[in-house]
């Protein structure tokens, strides 16, 4: 079958539009398959060591990483947790907003009571959760900002 040169040119116009396209969404995508900004470490997350306390910028578009080294300057990183280890996570710092930190499970429900108050504290002091790492783990949460303060947590 022969095309003229209309023809062609419309289906090159059409596979480069559809290459592009392509292109576009997959440079969108942060690595964890959803796109929504949580874990943009690029990867399967980033592995935590027992022991390792994880701290946090709360800002209201997003979890800055300050502490471990690996999450530091990382947006609502993928962490990757030891199943019974012993962690601490929370935030140090913040934009003056209301925040807190909750750990939740997959229907959203708190876990186990690790949440804290919400304050509005620059530079709080009890925004710290102390927590052993169970399989039903899945996000932290900041309740007031959950759409945009929200990182996921793998326990392996």
């Amino acid at each position: 079958m022969s095309m003229d040169h209309g023809s062609r040119r419309t289906f090159l116009k059409l596979t480069g539009a559809t290459a592009a396209t392509a292109l576009v969404a997959g440079c969108s995508d942060n690595g964890n398959g959803n796109g929504n900004g949580n874990g943009d470490d690029g990867a399967d997350g980033i592995a935590l060591d027992p022991g390792t306390d994880i701290r946090f910028d709360a800002q209201t578009a997003g979890w800055e990483g300050l502490e471990p080294s690996e999450i530091e300057s990382e947006q609502n990183p993928t962490i990757v947790l030891e199943e019974g280890g012993e962690y601490t996570i929370g935030w140090t710092e913040g934009d003056g907003a209301f925040h807190n930190i909750e750990i939740r499970d997959d229907g959203g429900d708190v876990v186990d009571d690790l949440q804290t108050d919400e304050t509005d504290d620059d530079e709080p002091d009890d925004q710290i959760l102390e927590f052993e790492a169970s399989s039903e783990m899945v996000q932290y949460v900041c309740e007031p900002h959950e759409t945009t303060m929200v990182g996921d947590i793998q326990v392996e």
